[in-house]
């Protein structure tokens, strides 16, 4: 691969994520504190980006691949969600925010499967190319986070302002990305895209378990996703968009560490690491304060731990067991009940949680990180007990 096509690839995943982490980590913040959301109305928001996870595989795999360049749907998808973010900040309304946030997901959704498949399909070589293209989401995340942080935007419309001005110069830049075609040979049907024919891993008890185990752990997720801004807003900590971007600092950082965890501890105690991972970064929300912020600080940091080793590690199993035949399927039914289903419930119970220990406007914060930590504490017992699965084949198991 020459190395402007790198860089191309390179600059348009950067641009994807500099567009999400601008709004997605800060919308709830800007709900509660300039709009005077409720927190049903918070969670139907995240709900959102859940609804268009579900369709944006149908988009991608059923007209976009079959009939158009890839790098031309990303381009007009991008544009059309500049255009959408422009409505967005006029939005005054939360329960009108929720329809414009929705049109806004299912322009955008279908963007993340995009960049990828334009990535794959211009690499020599996916294994050692890839990762390196990915990493700058990862690394914009970073950088837009910290931008919003000094800035103090994260409670302020600016925060789709600098995403809308993003989506438009992707937009453009889009169409000046490597020639993508269309792959006119692809069949996808409903039921490749809903993964259904992954169903008869479902014999093996230990895939039934794991499968079970993530989309139940989507719902704790969600909780991190959509109040974890607003509460460490509330604990006193300043800053907190800066201080939140070490969680995606120790997501590479772990990211490296899999093959060495592979080896020592297997697909099982990979897994349920993540788990005991999630419970005490849930804790370290729930009790940490301006006066212990060492648990906050903790409670971050582990984002690495928690998304690594559960949903990193997760994939690769799913592969293993998938095998040549159900591996697309499999992916594919794994993908709509975490982020589509899972995280769809969790957005919404996570709202409606925060209401349930609302107090005359004050949020007890504690008990709200209580119930997605005792989710997590139910979900690792389930694992533990019945996931009995901890080999996986060896050229399967780490990516190289």
């Amino acid at each position: 691969m020459k190395n402007s096509t790198r860089f191309q690839l390179m600059a348009m995943m950067f641009l994807l994520y500099f567009i999400w982490g601008s709004w997605y980590g800060q919308m709830s913040k800007y709900l509660f504190t300039a709009l005077g959301a409720t927190g049903g109305q918070v969670g139907n928001a995240y709900a959102a980006f859940s609804i268009a996870q579900i369709i944006a595989p149908f988009f991608v795999g059923m007209i976009a691949d079959r009939y158009f360049a890839a790098q031309k749907v990303l381009g007009v998808l991008s544009l059309a969600g500049a255009a959408i973010l422009f409505v967005l900040i006029g939005v005054d309304d939360p329960d009108n925010f929720f329809w414009i946030i929705l049109a806004y997901c299912i322009s955008f959704a279908p963007m993340m499967s995009l960049t990828t498949s334009i990535a794959m399909q211009q690499v020599t070589n996916s294994e050692k190319d890839f990762p390196a293209i990915r990493v700058m989401g990862t690394v914009s995340w970073i950088v837009v986070s910290n931008i919003i942080g000094y800035y103090g935007f994260g409670d302020d419309v600016m925060i789709f302002k600098i995403s809308m001005v993003a989506s438009a110069f992707l937009g453009v830049y889009a169409f000046f990305l490597p020639d993508t075609p269309p792959k006119p040979s692809t069949k996808s049907t409903f039921t490749d895209i809903l993964g259904l024919d992954a169903f008869t891993l479902f014999k093996d008890r230990s895939f039934a378990i794991f499968f079970i185990s993530s989309l139940l752990i989507c719902i704790p997720l969600s909780f991190y996703y959509a109040m974890a801004n607003p509460s460490l807003t509330d604990s006193g900590m300043t800053n907190v968009e800066n201080k939140m971007s070490l969680g995606q600092a120790s997501e590479v950082v772990f990211m490296l560490l899999i093959p060495l965890a592979f080896s020592r501890l297997g697909v099982k105690w990979m897994l349920v690491v993540g788990l005991i991972a999630w419970i005490i970064r849930f804790i370290g929300f729930g009790y940490g304060d301006v006066n212990s912020e060492w648990l906050l600080y903790m409670a971050i940091i582990l984002h690495g731990v928690c998304y690594d080793f559960f949903f990193v590690t997760g994939q690769i199993y799913t592969d293993s067991k998938a095998g040549e035949k159900y591996r697309s399927s499999a992916q594919g039914l794994i993908s709509i009940a975490t982020y589509g289903i899972g995280m769809g419930i969790g957005s919404w119970l996570a709202g409606l949680v925060a209401d349930m220990y609302t107090v005359n406007g004050v949020k007890d914060w504690t008990s709200i990180w209580m119930v997605p930590a005792g989710i997590a504490a139910v979900v690792l017992v389930l694992f533990v007990l019945f996931f009995k699965d901890n080999k996986i084949k060896a050229n399967n198991a780490v990516p190289a």
